[in-house]
Parts: structure tokens; sequence; C-alpha cells
């Protein structure tokens, strides 16, 4: 197999790609896959491995060769799937590789913000801790995760995972099914789920972890902020769509809610005038750039399932293909 592995820059230059390699006669490309590029990259090309390029029809009308498309990642929205479907192209994905990571940086966009760790780590380094005569510095007030509610919008293997964290730290946990789905509730009988308006007034701690969907995109807006509780932090690590910025940067400054954290926005990289740069204060709101899914382990992990999405597919088997 003529096989293209692109974009390895948004996977990393850290990490061991020897299952993709002996797999077949593979070129790597940093970068992504283009309308300019595609001719001279994807000539002759059978299998494809991308994260974020665009494959559209005007790309796929050119690799005449081109059997597979996998995907560096869960979401596929990124390749038109119909034309594939025409053309007998085949989008494999990969699920469930970065659940412990995600799970993790839900935690610490919390504790960040809720431990207002940047004022406590920038008192101890200015040297005014050495300078006082008191033992400790408790003029920012914080408080324990153990008897909060914590709310939770998607409850799929990540929302799951930190269910059942929070749930250790002594949080109870209350969830909203924003695809209408019933089937799981059996398995998720351990924690309560509530309408969406409950959701929002009862919640302390409101972490999303849904997909994007039409019922889904925009959920966190204006009128979703205000029934929130005015101590709320609001996290998300689902999808950037899901929370209107613009009216969450509104909120923040009329402390409708407490404050926010967010790994994931509606444009990536940010907007040079997002209204989110206008809160500088990291208690109020905390933004980092789209890493959640990334810890060595979760891309490695993701690799791996590309290269058993390939195996599978030169056995003729169908695995995590995608319709």
């Amino acid at each position: 197999m003529k096989i293209v592995a692109a974009e390895i820059d948004s996977v990393g230059n850290d990490i061991d790609y020897s299952s993709l390699s002996k797999l077949g006669d593979i070129t790597f490309y940093k970068d992504k896959i283009t309308k300019d590029n595609v001719k001279e990259r994807l000539n002759g090309v059978e299998i494809l491995c991308i994260n974020k390029s665009r494959i559209t029809a005007e790309i796929l009308e050119q690799t005449p060769d081109l059997k597979l498309i996998c995907e560096f990642a869960t979401g596929f929205d990124n390749v038109d799937i119909k034309d594939c479907a025409k053309r007998g192209i085949k989008v494999a994905n990969v699920a469930g590789y970065s659940t412990a990571s995600v799970a993790q940086h839900t935690f610490a966009l919390l504790f960040y913000i809720m431990e207002a760790l940047k004022d406590y780590d920038e008192f101890v380094k200015s040297g005014e801790y050495a300078a006082q005569e008191h033992f400790c510095k408790m003029d920012i007030p914080f408080h324990e995760i153990e008897g909060m509610t914590w709310g939770i919008i998607g409850m799929g293997n990540i929302g799951r995972k930190v269910a059942r964290i929070a749930t250790a730290f002594g949080a109870k946990v209350i969830f909203y099914s924003a695809s209408g789905r019933t089937d799981h509730i059996d398995e998720d009988k351990e924690y309560e789920m509530v309408s969406f308006d409950e959701l929002l007034t009862r919640s302390d701690v409101l972490s999303l972890h849904c997909p994007l969907t039409d019922k889904t995109k925009g959920i966190i807006n204006k009128d979703a902020l205000a029934k929130m509780k005015k101590s709320a932090i609001l996290i998300n690590v689902a999808r950037g769509p899901v929370v209107n910025e613009e009216d969450l940067a509104e909120a923040l400054e009329n402390d409708e809610i407490a404050a926010a954290g967010l790994d994931v926005l509606t444009v990536e990289p940010m907007k040079k005038d997002s209204p989110l740069l206008e809160i500088q204060d990291s208690k109020k709101l905390f933004v980092t750039p789209h890493m959640a899914w990334a810890s060595v382990e979760a891309r490695s992990r993701c690799v791996e399932e590309v290269a058993k999405n390939i195996i599978a597919f030169e056995a003729g088997e169908s695995r995590n293909i995608v319709n």
C-alpha cells in the first residue's frame, strides 16, 4: 500500500510512528493536504492519514487511487463523507484514545481557577512570601469540591470518567442528555439525569463533554448563563461552538457566573479580536490552546489505533469505519 500521513505536526514530532512505517510505502508531511498540493502528494496514494485537512469533493476528484482515509482524531467533519461514499472510499476514525487525558485536563482547568493558582504562584516567585512574617496567605478564598453539585453535558466515555473522579472528590454528579437518548440511563443510574434548566440552576461546576450537533451548538448561551449560579464555574473541553463566546464574555464581565475554563474555541487558533481576550483575570477565565487531548500517551494511542485501522482494512475487516 502507498500511504501518506499528513499533518504530523498536529500529532507531534515526539511520537513514535514506526507502527505506521511498517505498513507500506509511507510518506510523512508536516502540514495539511490542500487543493494546491493534492496532485503532487496523493498521486497513486491508496491510504491517507490526516487530522484537520479539509478533504472536499474537489480534492477527492484528484485522488482516483484513494481507498481509505484515516483520521488522527475522533471527529470526521473535515471530510466529505457523502462524496467518499460515492467514490467507494472508506473513512475510519479513532475513539476513546484521549479519555484519560481530557478528563485529567478538566480538573487541571478547574483547580487553576478555583484555587487561584496563578496568583499564589506569582506571590511566591515575586519574593513577597519570603518577605512576610505570616506562615501562610489566604486572602483569596477557595472551596472544596466535596459537597458541590457537578453537572455534566455529554455522558460518554469522557463524561463518565469525569463523573467518577468528581464523585471520588465527594461531589454530587447530575447530567443532562443533550441527544435525548435514554438507552444509557441504566448504565448511568448512579448519576441523576435532569432537565437542562435544572442542570443549569443546580450545578456548582458544569463541564461540557458533548459532541457538536445541531442540538448542542450554542447550548451555553446568554439565556443558559443567566440561569446558572453566580458562583458557578463552567468548563468546556468538548467543542468550541457549544459555547457562545460573546455571551460568555459578557456573563463573566457582569459576574453572572464566577469563572470559566476553556480548552476549545469556536475558531482555532483564537481570533485576535476575540471578546475573551478582554478578560485578563485568570481567576475568571483560563484558556488553554486545545491541548486537553494531547498527552504523550493519548497521542501514542491515537497513532497505534490508526495503524490498527489500516491493518484491519487491508484484511478486509471493518474497523472504526464511519458512515
